[in-house]
This record gives structure tokens, sequence and C-alpha cells, in this order.
């Protein structure tokens, strides 16, 4: 059995701004009690990102994390952004202690209703990561879906986006750098916490196998493609379909490091967005598959969750549940890839002030 429990959740915010500079900037400290396996982050096969010695032991762990974020914008057309992070984790965890996690830069056109964005940056999918920096205002851990979204999935490239009015917009996105993309979900299996991978960082993978490059140099000079499409109600509601294909070439190795072709798509949506009262979906479903002498091996993948979270003066109450699963395409009797798994998360967040806020989940 494995279960986590966190006790306490501090988040310091901080910004300052003028008529060209904005600073985002969090302080995190959680107090963990855990029961369960090793956990991925050292090597292991526990499914969060804090473990203990074996399934039947349990410890409290301290993990500390520092966020800040830059936005600069010298004139009205262009946007500059850059944030980055630094944590402190469980002994024994594979990883940078630092890193940068976006930069870009944003050119605007209010005439044609363009937006173009180069650089790396999140795709505008997740509907719990609404807040700076890729928080979440209703979790302290997130869903499966974007636990694994915010280890493997950063697009370093261009984005388009034509939004004509406030209700309909189009994107379209060419990126590089992903292509391990769906190395953990293949290993390890869908997994819980908040980590977010940083560029150039190579993550554990179970059982003693090399750390992968999550998000950097791309290996196989292949672009990878993303379009979505939105529908809005302002301050309403929304819904989103976004498809993903890092086309990577398998079947070859570039130092240790191999691709994964890796397809998916995610639809999700929200009601109540500005509301006390909020209602926020997401679907995921896609394959993985990598090459080796003789052949390949292909994994389907899919996972949902859906999220109610009410408001009322300084405390929000949050509860998820979601399903996840993955299996084999050949769906084999034998299949060591087949997971098929339920989670369920009650958080409550306090704001004690502008700028602090504690939980439980």
């Amino acid at each position: 059995m494995k279960r986590i429990v966190p006790l306490l959740f501090c988040t310091i915010a901080a910004s300052a701004s003028a008529q060209s500079f904005q600073f985002n900037g969090f302080i995190s400290a959680r107090e963990i009690y855990v029961k369960a396996q090793p956990s991925w982050t050292q090597g292991g096969f526990g499914r969060f990102d804090v473990g203990a010695a074996n399934a039947d032991d349990h410890r409290y762990v301290n993990i500390d994390v520092a966020q800040l974020g830059l936005d600069w914008s010298p004139a009205t057309w262009l946007l500059l952004h850059a944030d980055g992070l630094a944590r402190k984790e469980q002994s024994g965890t594979v990883g940078r202690h630092a890193g940068i996690v976006q930069a870009f830069v944003d050119l605007h056109s209010e005439r044609l209703k363009l937006r173009l964005r180069g650089g790396a940056f999140w795709l505008p999918t997740s509907r719990e990561n609404v807040d700076p920096l890729w928080t979440s205002r209703y979790t302290i851990t997130f869903s499966a879906l974007n636990t694994w979204i915010g280890e493997e999935v950063r697009p370093v490239g261009a984005d388009l986006q034509f939004s004509p009015s406030f209700y309909f917009s189009l994107g379209a996105t060419a990126f590089r750098g992903n292509d391990t993309m769906g190395t953990q979900l293949s290993n390890r299996g869908w997994a819980f916490g908040n980590r977010l991978s940083v560029y150039g960082e190579k993550i554990a993978q179970p059982d003693g196998e090399s750390p992968q490059l999550a998000i950097g140099t791309d290996l196989d000079h292949k672009n990878g493609y993303s379009e979505r499409i939105r529908v809005s109600l302002p301050e309403r509601a929304m819904l989103q379909v976004t498809h993903l294909d890092n086309r990577a070439e398998i079947g070859s190795n570039y130092d240790g490091q191999t691709p994964w072709l890796t397809k998916f798509d995610i639809v999700g949506g929200e009601i109540g967005s500005t509301s006390p009262t909020t209602a926020a979906v997401e679907w995921m479903s896609g394959s993985t598959a990598v090459g080796f002498p003789g052949g390949t091996f292909t994994m389907n993948f899919d996972t949902a969750y859906l999220l109610v979270s009410q408001k009322s003066g300084p405390d929000r109450w949050t509860a998820r549940v979601e399903r996840f699963t993955t299996r084999s395409r050949k769906r084999t009797t034998n299949d060591l890839s087949r997971e098929d798994g339920h989670a369920f998360t009650i958080a409550w967040l306090r704001e004690s002030s502008p700028h602090v806020r504690s939980g439980v989940e």
C-alpha cells in the first residue's frame, strides 16, 4: 500500500511591478508523511516524488522549493519572460537542485490578433496549473496528468496563436528538445507529485537504469508539432482540444539517451473560471513507442481527472477524482506494462494574507 499525506504547505508570494517589469516569487515548504517504497526520483518504483525504505516503511520528509519569474515588456508588442527554481529534496534524489523552467520571448500584434512565442515554455493545456509559474491554486499535489507534463513535456521552439475574438483561438507549435518524452510513463507508470524538471536535467529511471534527459538538447534533429483550438466564454467557461506529436526517431541511441515516439490528445475544460465555485476536467489519451534491435514496443496510455473547488473568504476546499491506465498495444496476456488505477485528493488551502498560504492535503 502506498499513500502520501502532505501535512503542511506554506507559500510566500511576492511581486513587484512597474510599467515594464513584473516579478513573481514563491517559497514553499512541505512536511510530508509517506508510506511507500523508494521514490522514482531516487531510482525506485515508488509513484510519489518522495518515498521510504520499502512499501511497509514510513517517513516524514521535508521538501523546500523557491521559484522566481521575471516579465519584462520594453514595448507594448514585446514581452520577455524567464523563470526558474531552486529546491532542497529528499536525500538520494537524482537531478538538479536548481535551473531554468521557462525562458521565452513573445511578439504581439493587436491588429493581426497574433502572438508569436519562441523559447522553452509550457503548452497552455492545464486546467489546474493556472497560477503564475505553473503553480496550482487548488491542490498541493498535481493530478497524474499534470505531474507527467511537469516532468517530461516542455516544448523548445515556436508557438503561434491566433485569437480573432475573446471567444475563440487557434494555436500551433513546432518544437524540439522533447525526444525522450514517454520514458517515465513506460518505465515507471503514472506518478503523483509537483516536481518540475528544469532545462537540461537528467531525471531518475527505476531499477538502476541510466538517468534520461527530460527537456533539453535535441537528439534526432526532427521537429515535433502540436495544434490546439479553444472556445471560451470569458470569465465563465472554456473548452480546449490539443494534439501533440514529438515525431521522435525511434530505434536510435544518442550517448545513452533513447528517443520515444510519443503522441497524445488532451481535452480540457472548466466552468466558473472566476466564480467561487469552479469545476475543471482534463482527459488525455495517447501512445509512446521505442525501437530496439529486432522490433519496437508501443504502450498506450490515458488518464482523466475531475476537480471541484469552492472558495469561501480566505479558505479554498478542493476535491479531485481521477483514473489512469497504461497497456501494451499488443494486449498480451502477460502485459508487464499494464496499469489501471484511481486516485482521490482532498485539499484545504488558506490565504492568511495576500502573500502567505498554508494548507493540508
